[in-house]
């Protein structure tokens, strides 16, 4: 819908201009739904607006996220080592889940160079 006037000069830059932003959006909820955020539609926005505001919520994540993936050389460089943005998600949630994380910084250098174990046996 637009309040521009269409006729034989514009139509084809509007359309251009519409079928990009539906490109965009169509890409962007296709990742949220996708790649590991879950994001569904939901048609009860509730009295409180719960649904709106983890909505937001959300959508937060998947900027700070974007911006990441952007901006920061480390997350980057994480990313490389992982080789995957799915296996990377999943190094980042066990780290999460098995270590205490002291910042960013870290979390990423872990996945980047992961401390080497050592498995096998006493031979003391």
């Amino acid at each position: 819908m637009t309040d521009i006037p269409i006729d034989d000069s514009n139509l084809m830059t509007l359309m251009r201009g519409a079928r990009a932003r539906w490109k965009i959006e169509n890409e962007t909820f296709n990742t949220l739904k996708n790649q590991g955020y879950h994001f569904e539609h939901n048609f009860g926005h509730g009295n409180r607006h719960l649904s709106t505001v983890l909505m937001h919520l959300m959508m937060l994540a998947f900027l700070i996220d974007q911006i990441q993936q952007r901006c920061c050389r480390l997350f980057q460089a994480a990313l490389t080592a992982a080789r995957s943005k799915g296996r990377l998600w999943r190094k980042l949630r066990s780290r999460f889940d098995l270590c205490l994380i002291p910042d960013w910084e870290a979390l990423y250098r872990s996945i980047i160079a992961p401390p080497q174990i050592a498995l096998g046996h006493d031979t003391s």
